[in-house]
């Protein structure tokens, strides 16, 4: 019996990037198409199979530990980015400010659907949504050099609309224009919460 459930969800790419090894900040770069191996977007900042543990995880390992590397990618829900600017008084809250690597429109909730969910386009290139973003000041920043005076609005609206990190299963072919099928687990929602 399949462990992932195909959902009538899909979403659309609506923009790729790459943030550059050599880049100093967050900013990604606009790409129309990547081919992706098991480690990702090869050149991008986020690439390859292992990665140095960040404050996100130092409940597990100490920062700067070497783990697998579940965040090849940042996801980000076209919709979510929309209230985001709403919010923060933008007309628009532009992808690469936040560093994202993939844009995709027409799943509610985004950041929000299960851990181990996965996207697969019509090709059977497959990323595994591993956790939910957590807002940073890193886009403040990005969004300050552009739009002096809105970069502070961004971390609270971005709150639970951040998107998701995600890895590359299956490699393949991605590029704006793509379906995106989402997978979930076929599992019920753990019911005991952070502490109990």
């Amino acid at each position: 019996m399949p462990a992932l459930i195909p959902t009538d969800h899909y979403a659309t790419v609506t923009w790729l990037g790459q943030v550059s090894g050599q880049a100093i900040d967050i900013r990604s770069a606009p790409l129309t198409s990547s081919e992706v191996s098991f480690a990702g977007i090869e050149g991008d900042v986020h690439s390859g199979l292992t990665r140095p543990s960040c404050v996100r995880v130092t409940s597990q390992h100490p920062e700067g530990t070497e783990i697998a590397n579940a965040r090849q990618f940042s996801i980000l829900s076209a919709e979510e980015l929309a209230d985001i600017a709403a919010e923060s008084g933008l007309e628009e809250l532009r992808p690469e400010w936040l560093g994202a690597t993939l844009v995709l429109s027409g799943i509610p909730d985004f950041t929000h659907v299960p851990p181990s969910s996965r996207l697969q386009n019509e090709a059977g290139t497959t990323l595994v949504v591993d956790m939910l973003n957590r807002p940073c000041l890193y886009p403040a920043k990005e969004i300050e050099k552009d739009m002096p005076g809105f970069g502070k609005a961004f971390k609270p609206a971005a709150d639970g609309r951040r998107g998701v990190t995600a890895w590359v299963e299956r490699p393949g072919t991605l590029s704006v224009g793509d379906k995106m099928r989402l997978h979930i687990p076929d599992q019920r929602a753990w019911t005991h919460g952070a502490h109990g």
